[in-house]
């Protein structure tokens, strides 16, 4: 799939955040009043969009920005803590010497992620759009594209979540969905990406850099 840009989902696409999320996540419930996750029920809870996720907990929605601020902050304090996918740093690599423009969007903040990245990869990064609102990726993800000048069809958003693939459907970009992140790959097949990636090396051979007809 030829492609001039690539927009990263940063949580669960490219470094592995969930068990962090996961401790923040009861932190809050308790902080906040809402129900911790059930673990017992972990792997269901993994098809379902976040939506439906602050319903079945409880979340008040009111209380969502104070949230996800508490959230940031506690990733901010365990950020020592969040490696990249293994495999993540060497595409990244390839990618950009392929000639593909990378940029992230994300909700974490701009200093988590590239603490996390490290300053050689973080350079790779054309743009780092960060601190979206839970349900607000969608101007930061036009953002990225007015500055690049890339066409939406050129574009591909990479990301984990149900909800990376319904942005990336309003932006008009294609969704390409990862196996390793928070929702589950089947919840991923069912919003229609146009790429899967089980492996992280299969970005590789299924991302190439745009070749114009």
């Amino acid at each position: 799939m030829n492609r001039k840009l690539i927009i990263f989902d940063f949580d669960g696409t490219l470094a592995d955040t969930l068990p962090v999320f996961l401790r923040l996540f009861d932190e809050a419930a308790d902080k906040y009043g809402f129900k911790r996750l059930d673990r017992d029920r972990q792997q269901a809870l993994r098809a379902l969009d976040a939506r439906q996720m602050m319903a079945i907990h409880e979340v008040p929605l009111w209380k969502v920005p104070a949230i996800a601020t508490f959230m940031r902050s506690g990733m901010a304090r365990s950020v020592t803590d969040i490696r990249l996918f293994g495999g993540i740093e060497d595409v990244l690599r390839e990618l950009k010497a392929r000639g593909v423009e990378l940029t992230i969007v994300s909700s974490n903040s701009r200093s988590n992620v590239v603490k996390t990245l490290g300053p050689d990869i973080a350079s790779l990064f054309s743009q780092c759009e960060c601190g979206a609102a839970l349900f607000g990726k969608l101007p930061k993800i036009r953002k990225v594209l007015a500055a690049s000048g890339v066409a939406p069809e050129h574009a591909m958003l990479i990301g984990d979540e149900i909800r990376d693939a319904k942005v990336a459907a309003e932006a008009g970009v294609d969704f390409g969905a990862v196996a390793w992140g928070y929702n589950h790959v089947d919840a991923l097949i069912a919003e229609q990406p146009a790429r899967v990636f089980r492996q992280v090396d299969e970005l590789l051979s299924g991302i190439a850099p745009f070749r114009p007809e």
